[in-house]
């Protein structure tokens, strides 16, 4: 069995992991790499594989660096099956699709520039019409559901505890030459135990080949109940001073999270009734995705559904305003009084947060709150490290908000849940990969693998290659 690593290798995007056995080659997700622009639109156009010899790809979840480039892929010549649970393919639909839109806007910019200039017109990496097309070759799975997916090859899913429908990925492949059966496991992104609205990740009983996350391997996070006590000091402190709380989100899953936790202290009236804007198309149908299934609910989800004067909707309350149009969005620009406005991107890269940052940054009032991990070379990742001066679509402003950083909504394991998740198998993997960490947080947690638990540990390089 030959495993290459060609994404989230020593780094935090653009998962793509591939598996050769039987004859067969086997794509463990096809993310979206994001960095440098320029180095990540050459990334992201051209597959380090060929398309047309991959047999079978399976995806842990719908985020854009696990799931983003699938319709590249199947433009490419990709033709088999995308297999994945029933609401990461809900949630691809719409990701998938918004993600096309947003590269053809960029491009239509981009050109309009380059037309003046005299250069020449750029294509996005894929348009909506592959997006559209990729969807024809997703199949679902439920969890827990064993399913033969190419001879020799068993397929289950287990719940990855990270967002609505994540995934474990779990193949016991009997190896054609060896005579062999060997579990190979595929983390995809840990959850942690007790945050909002999804269950608790799942433990494999074991495994024999371990590819695994390493995002935060190198540190702790604050428990939930800490975050949710300091969004709402955070909230209460910038309404008395008059302020907008600015919220950078992912529109799949971190925006859902913040507005169920936000839902639950206005509840408890733990926070005034000031207004909350949820300013993103592709969160509005990610939310729309999310309430249809229920079945991906924790029990604390349910009972707060359950536990109003009838149902209550854990995304919608009175104080909440989804919205959808650009002249809405506008209208956002002239708000005076606090508000939270929550918005995509999550790294402030693309998306109606820039024009929420470029209208609010300057005030002083202001709090940006980050609320997920920040890649480098990110605007998000520029205002954690306390730049004071940052540029916005070209332009430079200063950076006078308060910007605070909550990783307690972080929905991956911090290091020492990841070393219990590993501990929790009965049988200890013989040979374990470390991907999506950069490195000191790959190569700490390695450390730790390996003095904890005996451990063999590789933190693969971009392309390499092990046979297993």
């Amino acid at each position: 069995m030959k495993i290459t690593f060609y994404g989230a290798a020593q780094t935090v995007t653009g998962s793509q992991h591939m598996v050769e056995v039987n004859g067969l080659r086997l794509l463990l997700d096809c993310g979206l790499y994001q960095g440098k622009r320029a180095e990540a639109s050459e990334r992201n156009r051209k597959l380090p594989f060929d398309a047309k010899s991959v047999d079978v790809m399976v995806l842990s979840h719908a985020h854009t660096d696990h799931a983003g480039n699938i319709p590249n892929l199947t433009k490419s010549g990709f033709r088999g099956d995308i297999i994945c649970t029933h609401a990461t393919r809900d949630l691809c639909a719409v990701m998938l699709m918004d993600s096309a839109h947003i590269q053809e806007r960029d491009v239509e910019f981009v050109n309009k520039k380059n037309r003046k200039r005299g250069k020449p017109e750029v294509e996005p990496i894929y348009t909506t019409q592959d997006a559209t097309a990729s969807l024809d070759y997703f199949t679902s799975q439920s969890y827990n559901r064993p399913r033969k997916i190419a001879p020799g090859i068993m397929l289950t899913l287990l719940d990855a505890g990270h967002m609505l429908g994540s995934a474990t990925v779990m193949l016991d492949i009997e190896d054609q030459t060896s005579k062999q059966t060997t579990r190979l496991v595929f983390s995809g992104d840990i959850g942690r135990k007790g945050i909002p609205i999804i269950r608790d990740p799942q433990t494999p009983d074991g495994a024999d080949i371990l590819i695994m996350e390493s995002t935060y391997g190198d540190r702790t996070h604050d428990p939930y109940p800490d975050a949710e006590k300091e969004i709402e000091r955070i909230i209460n402190t910038t309404y008395r001073r008059g302020g907008k709380i600015i919220i950078p989100a992912f529109a799949v899953g971190r925006t859902q999270q913040v507005v169920f936790t936000l839902n639950q202290l206005a509840q408890r009236g733990d926070i005034p009734r000031l207004p909350i804007y949820v300013d993103s198309p592709l969160a509005v149908n990610t939310t729309d995705v999310f309430r249809s299934h229920p079945e991906c609910f924790d029990d604390e989800t349910r009972d707060f559904i359950m536990g109003g004067n009838g149902r209550r909707d854990p995304f919608g309350f009175s104080q909440v305003t989804y919205t959808r149009s650009v002249d809405e969005s506008k209208q956002l620009n002239f708000l005076r009084e606090p508000a939270i406005i929550i918005s995509a991107s999550g790294m402030a890269e693309t998306g109606r947060i820039l024009h929420h940052l470029k209208n609010n940054i300057e005030d002083p009032k202001t709090t940006v709150l980050i609320v997920g991990w920040q890649a480098p070379d990110t605007l998000g990742r520029r205002l954690v490290d306390g730049e004071k001066v940052v540029r916005i679509f070209g332009d430079e402003y200063h950076n006078n908000a308060q910007v605070e950083v909550l990783n307690g909504f972080s929905g991956h394991a911090d290091s020492g849940e990841l070393l219990a998740w590993v501990e929790g198998m009965g049988r200890k993997p013989r040979r374990t990969f470390l991907v999506h960490g950069e490195p000191d947080a790959a190569n700490t947690l390695a450390a730790s693998l390996k003095s904890r638990l005996g451990l063999a540990v590789d933190v693969p390089a971009w392309k390499q290659s092990f046979e297993v």
